[in-house]
């Protein structure tokens, strides 16, 4: 239900248009309409209070063909002005959002110009480095989708007003001027704002009868013949850009991305397709792709070659111990009883850990959700992704983790424990498992009868100095597993241990005002004004940008909250 709200909003926005040869014009106010609220009354059993759906209010059922056809075009066009009135936005508020007051170069806590942000994540000129960071938390989106809207809204209203006006009338779809943002973003920043403008009049004309690839092809061609050196200028620079990235995929499986010179990627394509094939003539049945990839590692790796040092690579196993016993069970069937859980680390003590359930923390587990009397077997981790317990089972046989007594530390790596409360699922403790044998054989040293509860294990204790404790950063990185600004997957062993209230102003160095951070993230909340970050006991974060935004991020592992709206009556 919408009402007219009962005083027009300043300013009042007019707008008039002048039709050609008529000489006469339309002006027509806008006044804010207001979502008259919902009556204070009791519902009945089943019907709940919600916003009315398009769909019920323009029943689609109804149209034909045409219509249906017609009105997806109309929101195509009210999308491209929403993404128009979007970009408006964004550029006010990075013009709120001034260089002046980041650290600069020399000054404590600036960016090091070792650790420069990659392609495409560099600031706007004039700009705080941390805007971009402040519109993902309003947006709620990754850095880099805000970075890259950020520059696109910059791109366009100070480069591309053409592109951008189409956009806001509705005459160009909003993905055709995102890539013609996206294709001039870097030549923009070293030719001439008149190419650019050249380009945009040849290209844009045409744009709605090319195809998204054929008008970024169209623009790049327009650049070559304007200004070849400029463009043989950009592939050098684009040649300093190359690397290599990891992304994790479905399936236990991943993406190896290579950013490289075109005829080196060639090159290297075409070798590995000539070994793939040359195995499949000689009669390996494993599918051509998985030959390819097959020739890649080996290529990379050199198993053969004992001439060097071996590279270690660092991977964090987290599993339950109903997950782990069903590993090594050899299947995933359903466990018999939720037992405590383990934490296998195959990483550099520092690594992020995962916590989870041990008698000592607390009484037995509750059913897992969905599952039935015995509960579900909860899959495992491998750097944050998720696995079967039969997956694990091939991890561990690999890494050489497996025992006859159960599990070992594996070469290179470590075995910690990490115990948790049954019922919030906080962590209370992280134990190496020759320190919680020692506790086991030697129990309570009050009553060594051992039937007392006492507790014999919990979080490292607050010391009287800036310099976190070893247990606590053993600790901390287990609770946190990565940064814990909302929407960053740094892994924890990465990451900073920051006060969440400064040292300086009184705060203890205790599990309780510890967490992780990046160092990204740690210079914004040291030294970006205006954002503010809270912490509760259980580690849970809350931070707040300077427009006012708030995000909550939780250890992994903790319980939800209880809802009070959840409450049977009498409320």
């Amino acid at each position: 239900m919408l009402v007219t709200a009962p005083k027009v909003s300043d300013p009042v926005r007019r707008f008039a248009h002048v039709f050609e040869g008529g000489g006469f014009g339309v002006g027509v106010t806008v006044t804010s309409l207001d979502v008259a609220p919902w009556p204070e009354e009791v519902l009945p059993p089943g019907v709940v209070a919600r916003p009315t759906r398009l769909g019920e209010m323009l029943p689609v059922a109804s149209r034909t063909d045409a219509e249906i056809a017609a009105e997806l075009q109309r929101i195509q066009q009210m999308e491209a002005r929403l993404a128009a009135y979007t970009v408006e936005l964004v550029t006010e508020m990075s013009a709120r959002r001034p260089d002046t007051l980041d650290r600069q170069i020399g000054e404590p806590g600036a960016a090091s110009p070792d650790w420069a942000p990659g392609p495409g994540l560099e600031p706007a000129p004039g700009v705080s480095e941390f805007f971009a960071d402040e519109l993902a938390m309003i947006l709620n989106c990754s850095r880099t989708a805000a970075t890259k809207l950020a520059d696109t809204a910059a791109l366009l209203t100070q480069r591309l007003p053409v592109t951008w006006a189409a956009l806001a009338d509705g005459q160009l779809d909003w993905p055709r001027a995102r890539a013609l943002a996206a294709e001039l973003m870097d030549p923009a920043r070293d030719v001439e704002p008149q190419v650019i403008a050249e380009v945009e009049a040849a290209v844009l004309p045409r744009a709605n009868r090319l195809s998204i690839r054929g008008l970024q092809a169209a623009a790049r061609a327009e650049l070559l013949r304007l200004d070849a050196g400029a463009a043989d200028r950009r592939r050098k620079q684009a040649e300093r850009g190359a690397d290599v990235t990891l992304r994790p995929e479905r399936d236990g499986m991943a993406e190896l991305s290579v950013f490289l010179p075109h005829p080196m990627a060639a090159t290297i394509h075409q070798t590995l397709d000539h070994y793939a094939r040359l195995a499949k003539v000689a009669g390996d049945d494993h599918p051509l792709g998985q030959l390819r990839v097959g020739v890649l590692y080996d290529l990379v790796t050199r198993p053969w070659d004992t001439s060097r040092a071996p590279v270690t690579a660092h991977v964090t196993v987290l599993a339950r111990l109903d997950t782990l016993h069903a590993a090594a069970a050899g299947h995933d069937a359903c466990a018999t009883a939720h037992l405590p859980s383990d934490h296998l680390r195959a990483d550099p003590p520092s690594a992020a850990a995962n916590p989870t359930d041990e008698p000592g923390a607390g009484a037995g587990c509750p059913p897992a959700a969905g599952g039935d009397g015995c509960g579900r077997v909860e899959p495992a981790e491998v750097d944050g992704q998720p696995i079967t317990a039969a997956h694990l089972r091939e991890l561990l046989e690999q890494l050489d983790a497996l025992c006859p007594g159960g599990l070992q530390a594996p070469a290179g790596g470590n075995l910690t424990i990490a115990l948790t409360d049954p019922v919030s699922g906080a962590l209370r403790a992280t134990v190496t498992r020759a320190e919680l044998e020692r506790l086991a054989r030697r129990g309570c040293p009050d009553h060594p009868a051992g039937d007392c509860g006492c507790p014999l294990l919990d979080r490292p204790p607050p010391v009287d100095r800036y310099r976190h404790t070893p247990a606590q950063e053993r600790f901390l990185t287990t609770r946190d597993r990565t940064c814990r600004h909302p929407g960053c997957h740094n892994k924890a062993a990465w990451a900073d241990l920051d006060h969440v209230l400064p040292h300086a102003d009184g705060g203890e160095t205790a599990c309780e005002n510890l967490c992780c951070l990046c160092r990204r993230h740690h210079r914004l909340k040291t030294h970006a004004p205006g954002w503010s970050f809270t912490m509760a006991p259980d580690g849970t974060l809350t931070v707040t940008t300077p427009s006012g935004i708030t995000r909550v991020t939780r250890p992994p592992g903790l319980a939800e909250p209880d809802d009070p709206d959840d409450e049977p009556p009498p409320f």
